[in-house]
């Protein structure tokens, strides 16, 4: 017995020296009882080895089913605890419930805590419903960090396909999906990300016959689009039915946001651009370029304007329009004021 111990011990040692994983120790040791246990079969009665190793395999047999039956318990038990993480993990129920599980609250801690937000800001955000216009490179990380956040509902409307070149900066959307709707690439990533909140696509172009239905089922509008008819359609409707909007727009190293909502006081889009400049004047991304991460940086400032407006936090970019500019580090606000004689909002 004594040096069946001594044997186990030195092999633990030398496999620890050797940096040996743990599992191929164990192996090592199985493999060991089992040469014994064969040793006392194979050799005679009063055999030296068979004395020195305890004398009868029925000893060793006993040892090393024990082992057997620890080994298992302790596998199932961990099958159990897998089990269990993971169910918690995907609240057990793909159906969303009202209130909180344990796993959402763990998960928006980092917002509880935070004094503007709290558990009443989390209960904003998780009752909320904002749609996105775009899920190209504002929508991109717009949607990942709404998701993220807990907002409870969110809508997706796009009516593209994603392509290698989107790749360079729409970072929500995955290699192996080249060739999807963008909206239902963006909706698996963000499904996957957070499980308790509601995503909607939309695989279509958003026209002024079906604006006005979709906008009515959303409280904030968050406009990522790329083209400047799709900006003024989305505009007057948000006006029409008194929404705020967040609205983004970037080209090369440069990128604008702001608030608009004259429901508060605020100009709207029309307001501070009243009509689209030349088609030559503004060039698109695929023709003019833009650097990869500018999208996020905007994008990320859309979703964290969305949460402000939600949860009632901060000093919301109403009346305000922020340009970074990522060449040179720099970032200004201007104030921006409604006009009377604005088209869309002037009467509002």
């Amino acid at each position: 017995m004594i040096m069946v111990g001594a044997m186990i011990a030195a092999l633990w040692v030398i496999g620890w020296v050797m940096k040996v994983p743990r599992a191929a120790r164990w192996n090592m040791t199985a493999i060991l009882l089992v040469a014994i246990m064969i040793a006392h079969v194979v050799l005679p009665d009063g055999h030296p080895f068979r004395m020195a190793t305890g004398g009868d395999a029925r000893l060793w047999a006993i040892i090393f089913g024990f082992g057997i039956l620890v080994w298992g318990y302790r596998r199932i038990l961990g099958a159990l605890r897998a089990r269990v993480r993971s169910d918690n993990r995907t609240g057990g129920d793909p159906v969303r419930s009202d209130s909180f599980s344990p796993t959402e609250l763990e998960r928006y801690a980092r917002h509880i805590v935070l004094r503007e937000v709290g558990g009443v800001g989390q209960r904003a955000l998780k009752d909320a419903k904002v749609l996105v216009i775009g899920a190209g490179g504002l929508g991109a990380p717009v949607l990942q960090y709404l998701a993220a956040a807990g907002v409870g509902t969110i809508g997706l409307i796009d009516d593209d396909t994603v392509e290698n070149a989107n790749l360079q900066r729409q970072v929500i959307h995955l290699d192996r999906n080249i060739d999807l709707p963008k909206v239902h690439s963006a909706a698996e990533v963000m499904r996957a990300q957070n499980p308790f909140v509601d995503v909607r696509p939309y695989q279509r172009r958003l026209t002024s016959e079906i604006a006005a239905e979709l906008f009515g089922d959303y409280d904030i509008i968050l406009d990522g689009s790329d083209n400047f008819e799709t900006r003024y359609l989305v505009n007057e409707t948000a006006v029409r039915l008194g929404k705020p909007l967040i609205a983004a727009a970037l080209t090369q190293w440069e990128g604008q946001i702001s608030v608009y909502d004259p429901a508060n006081g605020a100009p709207c889009y029309a307001c501070v651009f009243p009509q689209a400049p030349d088609a030559g004047l503004v060039p698109s991304c695929a023709e003019a370029g833009v650097i990869g991460p500018l999208p996020g940086v905007l994008g990320s400032m859309m979703a964290v304007e969305a949460v402000k407006l939600i949860t009632g936090a901060g000093d919301p970019l109403r009346g305000r329009l922020h340009i970074y500019d990522a060449l040179y580090a720099q970032s200004r606000t201007i104030s921006i004021g409604r006009r009377p004689d604005c088209a869309v909002c002037g009467n509002a």
